[in-house]
């Protein structure tokens, strides 16, 4: 589903104000995160990304592993936009009985693996592009990783591994919005110099606007690289949204009924940060 760089930029406004109605309707959600991550999944699902919304287990489909998983709202809602679920049962979010809960859930089609223990998807993504490897399959893996779940032991374990196996078929995301539940990564648990640690563990690294489709779309061609690819993808906290944007308190938080009026206009007219 390929589409000028322009119709990205409007797929992406359709998808953030999705986001927000879910968010709204349902009554709870990780605001803030899936607001910085839309770009960087509309170009995902619709360009880079191989897969058959007919056929969900197609061996050929390329995977993706939404690690930071209680940033699950934009997922679901690009899902349904795509064809994977109902729009029908998107409106069941946050209610009882719903598949669509707080976390990626695999009973639904086109959802790989529940994820959410943050920490756990890389190793689960290595996992799978060592045994697409070992099938001699060309399919490839896409695992998008909060900046804060970084602090987590278990993903160096996993770049560890993925550089021994020369996993190049890997391509590691991380959303860099700089904040997490408790404020700024660089006070809760220093990252940088983050490009440096992640070319010591043996990975081909890129360095991004994430919100720029451009640079997004560039960073995932295949490269002559026997590594692991990560791309570190700068984003805003909140992105379209000027009250959420850079703002912690958005890592969850449901919009007021006039907080839900402003932010619709923010994205309508587009007058968030640039």
């Amino acid at each position: 589903m390929f589409m000028a760089y322009a119709s990205y930029e409007e797929k992406a406004k359709e998808i953030r104000s999705n986001i927000l109605k879910l968010v709204y309707e349902g009554n709870c959600g990780h605001t803030g995160g899936s607001l910085s991550e839309t770009d960087l999944m509309v170009a995902l699902y619709y360009d880079v990304m191989t897969y058959r919304v007919e056929e969900p287990d197609w061996p050929l489909r390329d995977r993706f592993v939404l690690s930071k998983g209680h940033s699950v709202e934009c997922l679901y809602c690009i899902l349904a936009d795509i064809g994977f679920i109902s729009q029908e049962e998107l409106k069941t979010y946050g209610k009882f009985n719903t598949r669509l809960i707080g976390h990626p859930n695999n009973k639904i089609n086109g959802i790989e693996v529940n994820s959410g223990a943050l920490g756990h998807g890389l190793p689960v993504a290595v996992g799978m592009a060592l045994a697409l490897k070992k099938d001699k399959l060309a399919s490839r893996v896409f695992a998008l990783l909060g900046d804060g779940e970084l602090a987590e032991g278990s993903n160096w374990e996993a770049a560890m591994a993925a550089a021994n196996y020369k996993l190049d078929n890997l391509y590691v995301i991380v959303d860099r919005n700089r904040l997490q539940i408790s404020g700024n990564t660089e006070d809760v648990m220093k990252l940088e110099p983050l490009a440096e640690k992640w070319r010591s563990f043996g990975f081909e690294v890129k360095e991004i606007n994430g919100h720029n489709f451009k640079e997004i779309i560039q960073a995932t061609l295949p490269a002559p690289y026997l590594k692991p690819h990560v791309i570190i993808a700068n984003t805003i906290k909140g992105k379209g949204v000027d009250f959420m944007e850079n703002q912690a308190k958005w890592h969850h938080g449901v919009p007021t009924d006039e907080e839900m009026v402003k932010a619709i206009e923010c994205l309508k007219e587009g007058n968030a940060h640039e």
